[in-house]
């Protein structure tokens, strides 16, 4: 007859033990780096869990460079992101890897850049993260497919809906986002100023699109 008052105690212990909030990892380049900022996407997903008063509920952590590839983010995980010991990790690459193609004379080539991303991803999973990938969304807003890099940066974004497929990850389609966004709300076809700032990092629309995506996906990962 003891069991009974001390199960009670159990139950009645484990239900004012405040529950630790679910750490989300923004794993990226310059974008995620400038989404820590006001009006970043960072900033901007962490007002939305205010407005649901679910900011108790989450710890948002970004773990942005300027410049990384794919492969900065395998070189830097173990410190940046699996120390931190996220429950869920969103992986935002690829522009980089693609950009500085044209820019710098660098980027990854195609099958390097899935090697270290299936490296990224294994690693996180291994650590017991939930893994949500993410397309680059774009290298200029053309709408017609004349962007300079649009044919290299659209193979990128097939590789990674491809390794969301093979391991069955949540996919953030920023990309398809993008093009959606444009279509509608870009008639002139202008090359920048409608998600971007300069064809690449986000302006404050951009910022709230990529919030809004993101956090669809985040709550359903809990």
């Amino acid at each position: 007859m003891r069991t009974f008052p001390i199960l009670l105690l159990t139950f009645m212990w484990l239900a004012l033990t405040p529950s630790k909030p679910v750490r989300v990892v923004f794993f990226g380049d310059s974008i995620t780096q400038a989404g820590v900022k006001p009006g970043g996407y960072i900033t901007r997903i962490g007002d939305m869990l205010k407005k649901q008063n679910l900011s108790n509920e989450y710890e948002l952590v970004g773990a942005g460079i300027g410049g990384n590839k794919i492969y900065d983010l395998f070189l830097r995980m173990d410190e940046d992101v699996l120390a931190k010991q996220p429950t869920i990790t969103f992986v935002y690459v690829g522009v980089n890897d693609v950009w500085h193609k044209r820019t710098y004379g660098t980027g990854t080539d195609p099958d390097k850049f899935v090697k270290f991303y299936d490296a990224v991803i294994k690693k996180l999973q291994a650590a017991g993260s939930k893994v949500i990938l993410c397309t680059p969304a774009v290298i200029g807003e053309k709408t017609d497919y004349s962007n300079d890099q649009d044919g290299d940066l659209q193979h990128y974004s097939t590789l990674i809906r491809d390794l969301a497929a093979r391991h069955n990850l949540p996919l953030c389609d920023l990309r398809k986002a993008f093009l959606a966004y444009n279509l509608k709300n870009n008639p002139t076809n202008a090359e920048k100023g409608i998600l971007t700032t300069d064809r690449v990092h986000l302006n404050d629309t951009g910022n709230q699109l990529v919030a809004d995506e993101m956090y669809k996906l985040m709550v359903s990962a809990k």
